[in-house]
């Protein structure tokens, strides 16, 4: 009786869950925002990438 007692004033096995699930959540977090900017990076690097290719074949001719 004694070792339940003292197994739920122990503390520290709640403290690492609550930190478990805050990191969980902020993983959540980021790729929800990820995945929202994913379309508009995209678009970004495909903008860069042409621009760079007709600076690119003016400089050849």
């Amino acid at each position: 009786m004694k070792f339940i007692k003292k197994l739920f004033r122990n503390e520290a096995g709640a403290t690492a869950i609550e930190y478990g699930l805050i990191a969980a959540l902020i993983a959540v977090a980021a790729i929800s925002a990820m995945k929202g900017l994913s379309g508009e990076l995209q678009n970004t690097f495909n903008t860069t990438a042409s621009e760079m290719q007709a600076a690119n074949a003016a400089n050849a001719a």
